[in-house]
């Protein structure tokens, strides 16, 4: 039974990775700069829709470009870069535990990272977070390496990790294993470690050479629009105020980790009993040293989103792996408890969309109940029942059990679940966007931040008013006060053709 210990994480990465439409915003808009690289040719920078879009380093656009230049231009293609740095998460996280503990322990910690909620909706979507969350945790588990025996291929590893980081997300790569890493030494005292780590010259030669070669490209050809839009805009005014709206108060993410955890967040109790001997043992301590410094950081960062704190969770969940055989089995409640929502999915968004007075949203959620496929509700139902018996085989430790209640889940999300619930929200701008690359016809976006549609059509959808002839994709609350004829309208989505 060894080979499962691989086969169901592998299973739960990539079961239904493509069948889902690209999310909007951040996956449209990952996907369609992808899409132009190839089509302009332009490797160095990244382009939205004609316009440089300076969000995101480049890094994550060059392997989703290999990644479409060989399997094609697809939501598996497009998503298969992120799949891969999750696996290489887990497996990172399962050699790191099994180096300090046992196999026992290292196979919980896989299972984690491969089913936990968050982290598996990281694994499968196209934009940047799961490679740069690979990264980080390479280069914190080598720099604790380097802290636990000095060896130098260890540090020098730490700055090649954080060079990719540059090249995939930006300065967050250097903050978060430098604020570990000094925390750290602090506490212990150890000023002449510290300065050994911060100033190692080879070390920084190499992060140089990995990521300053790009940076210095991107200034040379784009001047000081790339500083105002990538360090001013999406680095420095993230971190001082709210962008796009993704605001929330101080316990948004002590509210926001515990769900991203989920179902193995029923072990959380048996961590926090443990803080005060953890911070007596050195690896305990740099363990919590490292996920508290990015719960306070991005708590106190102006522009939250929930998947933030995933970069701080890598050593919670080592910690979970370890105290997991601490778990009473009343605790099995929390992932039975998850298993019985998706089954009602449907019909709970359905009768939340009767319940907004968006037009939007009305219209969207009103599909919830009717697009649930057939198999939809046995299924789920199905796998609930099994979850119950799964849960009641006292002969298991309670800790097998919760591994298997949530592969069980993972597996329902990817087959079943997403596939559903993508269609729901994007399903129509996926129709609406094929409708018009099989007519060729000229289209744009009114009034809509749906940069997918363009990956679909196959085409830059500028933002404006469409011109006579034009197709221009919208909301149903959104419709240009112009003689206009509807194409395709599905849900609160509305492709229409601007008449003369």
């Amino acid at each position: 039974m060894r080979w499962m210990l691989w086969l169901v994480p592998l299973a739960t990465w990539l079961t239904g990775l493509g069948t889902p439409p690209l999310f909007d915003v951040d996956e449209g808009a990952f996907s369609e700069a992808t899409r132009e690289m190839l089509v302009n040719g332009d490797w160095l920078s990244a382009w939205l829709n004609g316009v440089p879009r300076y969000d995101k380093p480049i890094l994550i656009y060059w392997l989703q470009a290999l990644s479409v230049a060989v399997l094609g231009l697809h939501e598996w293609a497009l998503r298969l870069p992120s799949a891969l740095a999750a696996m290489g998460w887990g497996w990172a996280v399962w050699r790191f535990v099994r180096e300090r503990a046992d196999a026992a322990a290292a196979e919980r910690a896989l299972w984690i990272v491969a089913t936990a909620l968050g982290p598996w909706i990281m694994a499968r979507a196209a934009t940047a977070d799961a490679l740069l969350n690979l990264w980080l945790t390479l280069a914190c588990l080598d720099l604790w390496r380097y802290l636990e025996r000095g060896q130098r291929p260890d540090l020098l590893r730490v700055y090649f990790w954080v060079g990719l980081g540059l090249l995939t997300k930006g300065p967050v790569a250097v903050l978060i294993p430098a604020a570990a890493g000094t925390l750290y030494t602090l506490l212990t005292r150890d000023g002449s470690t510290w300065r050994r780590i911060a100033f190692d010259m080879r070390g920084w030669l190499l992060l140089l050479a990995v990521a300053a070669p790009w940076y210095a490209a991107m200034l040379l050809t784009h001047g000081q629009a790339f500083v105002d839009g990538f360090i001013l805009r999406h680095n420095v005014q993230r971190f001082t105020g709210t962008l796009e709206g993704h605001s929330g108060g101080w316990l948004y993410y002590l509210i926001a980790l515990p769900l991203l955890l989920l179902p193995w967040s029923a072990a959380l109790p048996a961590v926090l009993r443990q803080i005060k001997p953890d911070v007596q043992t050195p690896l305990t301590r740099y363990l919590w040293l490292w996920c508290g410094f990015v719960l306070v950081f991005f708590s106190l960062s102006g522009t939250k989103l929930p998947h933030y704190v995933l970069y701080g969770s890598t050593p919670l969940m080592i910690l979970l792996a370890l105290r997991l055989p601490a778990l009473r089995g009343a605790w099995l409640i929390v992932p039975v408890a998850l298993l019985a929502l998706w089954p009602h999915l449907p019909a709970l968004l359905h009768e939340a969309g009767l319940r907004t007075g968006n037009p939007y949203y009305r219209a969207q959620l009103a599909l919830a109940r009717d697009l649930a496929p057939a198999l939809y509700a046995p299924v789920a139902w199905a796998v609930l029942i099994a979850g119950i018996v799964v849960a009641l085989q006292r002969r298991w430790p309670v800790w097998r059990r919760l591994q298997a209640l949530a592969a069980m889940q993972a597996l329902l999300l990817g087959a079943l679940v997403a596939p559903w619930f993508g269609d729901v929200l994007q399903g129509a701008v996926r129709h609406a966007g094929r409708l018009a690359h099989q007519a060729q016809a000229p289209a744009v976006l009114w009034r809509f931040d749906a940069p997918s549609f363009s990956v679909y059509a196959q085409s830059i959808t500028p933002k404006r008013l469409p011109e006579p002839g034009e197709w221009a994709l919208t909301r149903l609350d959104r419709l240009p006060d112009v003689p206009h004829t509807v194409i395709y309208q599905r849900g609160g989505v509305v492709l229409l053709r601007r008449d003369p």
